[in-house]
């Protein structure tokens, strides 16, 4: 019987790693070039547009970017779709690509997010399903590269001498801000109420100058020696986070 020695079985080994090596790359090459497109997903289906609430910021590591979006209660099959680059149209879905991405909780669940790490600036869409029909958000402009997100907690103010405290902010370097999202939250970083105005000010909880209202229940009075949370998102017309300030607050 003829013995293989080992020079030989080296050199079968290293040729089967290099075959399966090919392999895996023709496969993930295959998956990337097979990943649906928006268009694709939407075929034959009822849509809304605009109506799913999302932006995005970069991280204080700008090389990150987190895609925010608000799933209102019994929405299903959320999904995330990009573009290759910014360099195309935005309105065609047909350049959007699915990408498979865990949701991550904020506050508590009120609200989720993708992390992303683009290397690129792109377009960005996200999807749910709700009574039947694909709501999408309008297209997001990751802008990680050409305009970071500012983390300015100084440049919130917030008067606290009434159990209704006003948050009043100016904006930073970049002033085509055009909706400000705003929190307020517990010590547990529950959600007491999440709000919009084109006004730089809230008061809490006085809906005068709210243009967008997520909360679900009637707010909770606030009381005094009990910690609390601001948060703030200065939003651009495309849906990218201008400004994002976080600052703690009790009453006096």
């Amino acid at each position: 019987m003829r013995r293989i020695n080992s020079a030989s079985v080296t050199f079968f080994a290293f040729l089967f790693i290099f075959l399966s090596a090919c392999s895996d790359d023709d496969s993930s090459e295959s998956m990337v070039l097979s990943r649906p497109t928006l268009a694709t997903v939407l075929e034959s289906r009822e849509i809304e547009r605009g109506n799913v609430i999302a932006c995005a910021a970069s991280n204080e590591n700008p090389e990150v970017v987190s895609v925010f979006l608000y799933p209102r209660p019994g929405v299903g099959n959320i999904r995330y779709f990009e573009t290759a680059s910014a360099e195309v149209n935005a309105n065609d879905f047909n350049n959007y690509s699915e990408v498979l991405l865990p949701l991550l909780d904020v506050f508590n669940g009120y609200l989720l997010k993708y992390e992303v790490d683009p290397e690129v600036e792109k377009w960005v869409v996200v999807t749910f399903e709700e009574d039947g029909k694909v709501h999408l958000s309008n297209p997001i402009r990751l802008k990680h590269i050409s305009k970071p997100t500012e983390y300015l907690p100084e440049n919130v103010s917030v008067d606290n001498t009434s159990s209704m405290p006003n948050f009043s902010w100016i904006d930073g370097r970049f002033d085509d801000s055009v909706i400000y999202f705003h929190v307020v939250s517990d010590e547990s970083d529950a959600l007491l109420s999440g709000t919009y105005t084109v006004e730089r000010m809230f008061q809490y909880y006085k809906l005068d100058n709210v243009v967008l209202n997520i909360t679900r229940e009637q707010p909770p009075e606030l009381e005094t020696d009990q910690p609390y949370g601001f948060s703030l998102l200065a939003v651009s017309e495309d849906n990218w986070v201008n400004l994002f300030a976080e600052v703690d607050f009790e009453l006096e």
